[in-house]
């Protein structure tokens, strides 16, 4: 059973969701031959201030 997780930062509508884990089970579906209803897909919308790089929050860059 494949589970994906996907990070992303918040904002994204309800439609762009759907089309994103609709297309995503899709590729999971072709390339590893496996059933639609064993892909399993956790979406995690995060703040711009949970992540950072260079030790610089994504909320703090300009």
């Amino acid at each position: 059973m494949p589970i994906i997780h996907v990070h992303m930062f918040e904002g994204r509508t309800l439609d762009q969701k759907r089309k994103l884990v609709s297309a995503m089970t899709d590729a999971v579906v072709k390339s590893l031959d496996a059933k639609p209803e064993t892909v399993r897909i956790l979406l995690h919308d995060m703040s711009k201030s949970d992540m950072s790089v260079a030790g610089v929050l994504h909320s703090d860059k300009k």
